[in-house]
C-alpha cells in the first residue's frame, strides 16, 4: 500500500516520477486567470486564521458542506471562524475521491508543514498549527506568492475599474512578481440585466464618453481598453452561458440598443443579436491590441432562487449547461477570421462532453501567426479534478497538439491555490509517462523535457507574450 500523498502521489511509473520531479516540479508558475484581490497583494495582507484563507468566498467548499448537511450558519452565516473550520474538517473526511481532499492536504503540506490527515478529530490540532504559522511574516500574501514560485498574475477586472492597486504594485520595486489586470466586460455586454443602464452611466463617467448608442458604447470601451493596455493588460475574459452567433446588421443593433436605452424590454432574439455584435466588435479590438480572448461558457448560474435571494451570486448554486454550442462557436470565430481579425483565443467549456467538438473547432482556425493560436483551456471548475484533467488532455492530444498546450491556471480567490498547479502537473506527468511506458511515445529525453516544461510554464509565457525573468 502506498503512503497517503507521499512524494510520488499520483505518479505510478518511473517515467512519470522522473518527468515530474526533474522537470515539472521545478518550473515557476504563471497564473494567467484568477480572481484574487490586487489590493490584498498591494497591502501584503496577513490572515488571522485558516478559515479566512480557506472558507472565505470558496463556493467549492461551501457546496460540499451543504451536501454534508451543514447549516448555513456555519458556511456563510454568523458562526465563529473556529466553528466553521470544524464543520469543514468534518465534511472533508467524507470527501473521498473529491479533489478538495487532495487540494486541502497539499496546502497543509506545502504551506503549513502538516503531513497528517484533517478530520473532525484533528481539527483543533490543525487549527492551532495553521493559525500560529499564519502569524509569521513568511505567510503574508506576498510571501505566499513567492513561496509558490509565481512569476506573474493576471487578476479579473471590470472596464470601469480604476486599477489603482495595480498602479501601486507596478510602482513598488520591493515586489518582483508582476500583477497585471485582465479585461472582463461582462457587465457592458449583459444588456438584459436590470442594472444595465446604471452601468452605462458609470462607464460614461469613467471613460468621459457619453454612452447613448452601440457605437458610443464601443468608443467608451476602446477608451478603457487603451487605459488597461497602458497598465500592462493583454488578456480578456468573458463569462458566457453559451457562445452564440446570430446574424445581424449595424442598423438592427442600434435599434436594439435604443430600445433598451429607453427602458423597454428586449426579446431573447434581440439580446442574442446584441451579444453577438458585442463579441465580434470587442474581438476585433483584441486583435488590434494583440490581446488574448478567453471564452468561459457552459454554465447555468444561480439555480437556487431561494438561496440567491438570501446570499447573492457566486455562492455555490451553479451547474453545467449541457447545450452544445460548438457550431455557433465556429461561426463566431469565423466571423472574426473572415476579415483576418481573429485574436488568439482560449476556449473553456464547463460541459466535458464537448471536449472533442472543441478539439475539432481549434483546428479550423490555426495559422502561423501564433503557435497554437486557438487553444482549449484547461479542465475548468467542475472538471478541475483527476478524471476531468486526464480526459481534457487526452482529447486535446487526440485532436490537436498537446505539446503546445498552455496548461494550468488557478481561477481562484485563494492565495493557497497554487498547489493546484502541482496537482495538475502530477496528473499531466502521469498521463505522458504512461504513454512512454506503454511504448506509445519514445523515451526521447529532449522531446519529453520540452513538452513537460512547455505545458507547465513555457508555452503560456510564449503564448501571452509575458515579459518575465
Amino acid at each position: 500500500m502506498k503512503q497517503f500523498m507521499d512524494k510520488d502521489f499520483l505518479l505510478s511509473t518511473p517515467t512519470a516520477q522522473h518527468l515530474f520531479h526533474d522537470y515539472a516540479d521545478k518550473m515557476p508558475i504563471v497564473d494567467y486567470h484568477c480572481h484574487i484581490n490586487p489590493r490584498e497583494i498591494a497591502e501584503d495582507r496577513k490572515f488571522e486564521n485558516i478559515t479566512q484563507v480557506w472558507l472565505g468566498g470558496d463556493h467549492y467548499k461551501w457546496r460540499q458542506m451543504r451536501t454534508n448537511g451543514v447549516d448555513e450558519k456555519y458556511i456563510t452565516g454568523d458562526a465563529s471562524d473556529r466553528e466553521k473550520f470544524q464543520k469543514w474538517a468534518e465534511t472533508l473526511e467524507m470527501a473521498i475521491g473529491n479533489p478538495l481532499y487532495h487540494w486541502s492536504h497539499l496546502e497543509l503540506q506545502r504551506y503549513f508543514g502538516y503531513n497528517g490527515v484533517l478530520n473532525g478529530d484533528t481539527a483543533e490540532e490543525v487549527w492551532n498549527l495553521c493559525n500560529a504559522k499564519l502569524q509569521e511574516d513568511s505567510m503574508s500574501v506576498r510571501n505566499l506568492i513567492r513561496k509558490s514560485n509565481v512569476t506573474l498574475i493576471c487578476t479579473t477586472d471590470d472596464p470601469v475599474d480604476s486599477l489603482e492597486w495595480h498602479k501601486v504594485l507596478a510602482e513598488d520595486d520591493t515586489f518582483e512578481v508582476k500583477v497585471l489586470p485582465a479585461w472582463r466586460p461582462d457587465k457592458a455586454m449583459n444588456i438584459e440585466k436590470p442594472e444595465y443602464l446604471d452601468y452605462l452611466k458609470t462607464l460614461s463617467d469613467v471613460s468621459g464618453i457619453t454612452v447613448n448608442s452601440f457605437a458610443s458604447l464601443m468608443d467608451a470601451l476602446r477608451n478603457r481598453m487603451e487605459f488597461f493596455a497602458s497598465m500592462g493588460c493583454c488578456v480578456s475574459d468573458h463569462a458566457l452561458e453559451y457562445v452564440m452567433y446570430k446574424p445581424y446588421t449595424t442598423e438592427e443593433i442600434e435599434k436594439i440598443f435604443a430600445k433598451r436605452f429607453a427602458g423597454e424590454t428586449i426579446t431573447v432574439d434581440e439580446m442574442n443579436k446584441f451579444k453577438t455584435a458585442f463579441m465580434v466588435s470587442v474581438g476585433k479590438e483584441y486583435n488590434k491590441l494583440n490581446w488574448v480572448m478567453q471564452l468561459h461558457y457552459g454554465t447555468i448560474r444561480d439555480n437556487n432562487t431561494l438561496r440567491y435571494n438570501q446570499l447573492g451570486p457566486d455562492t455555490g448554486y451553479d451547474c453545467i449547461n449541457t447545450y452544445d454550442c460548438s457550431a455557433e462557436m465556429a461561426q463566431f470565430l469565423n466571423a472574426l477570421n473572415i476579415t483576418d481579425e481573429l485574436p488568439k483565443t482560449i476556449i473553456y467549456s464547463l460541459n466535458p462532453s464537448v471536449n472533442a467538438a472543441i478539439g475539432t473547432v481549434l483546428g479550423c482556425f490555426q495559422d502561423s501567426k501564433a503557435v497554437g493560436k486557438i487553444q482549449q483551456g484547461s479542465a475548468w471548475w467542475f472538471n478541475d479534478h483527476k478524471v476531468g484533467m486526464t480526459n481534457q488532455m487526452t482529447s486535446l492530444a487526440n485532436l490537436s497538439l498537446l505539446g503546445n498546450f498552455i496548461g494550468m491556471l488557478t481561477d481562484s480567490r485563494s492565495f493557497l491555490s497554487y498547489t493546484r498547479h502541482e496537482y495538475f502537473r502530477r496528473i499531466m506527468c502521469e498521463l505522458i509517462g504512461g504513454w512512454v511506458e506503454n511504448g506509445e511515445y519514445p523515451n526521447d529525453e529532449k522531446a519529453l523535457e520540452k513538452i513537460v516544461k512547455g505545458i507547465s510554464y513555457n508555452n503560456a509565457v510564449r503564448y501571452f507574450g509575458f515579459d518575465v525573468k
